[in-house]
């Protein structure tokens, strides 16, 4: 069910953010997170039998590593899009 409701969240995070609004960095954080988190759940079995199985070019490696890029980045873009929504417009 998390999955299929990935399919209203995503595009509203990135609505969020295109508008600069503080809400959608911190939903954008919040979504990878639970994305990160649940996909490790799911593929836990696959990744117990066969640990190389991490290392194909599509599936829990790509996935993590942009879940970090996101939350690493949360903090730095939140305080420009807080710079931003401070500043007059033009």
């Amino acid at each position: 069910m998390f999955f299929v409701g990935l399919a209203v969240l995503d595009p509203l995070v990135v609505a969020l953010v295109a508008g600069l609004r503080t809400a959608g960095v911190r939903l954008a954080a919040a979504v990878m997170t639970l994305d990160v988190v649940a996909n490790w759940i799911v593929n836990w079995p696959q990744l117990r039998a066969d640990p190389a199985w991490l290392l194909r070019p599509v599936g829990l490696l790509p996935l993590t590593l942009f879940g970090l890029f996101v939350l690493a980045t949360a903090v730095p873009v939140l305080r420009v899009v807080t710079g931003a929504a401070g500043r007059p417009a033009g």
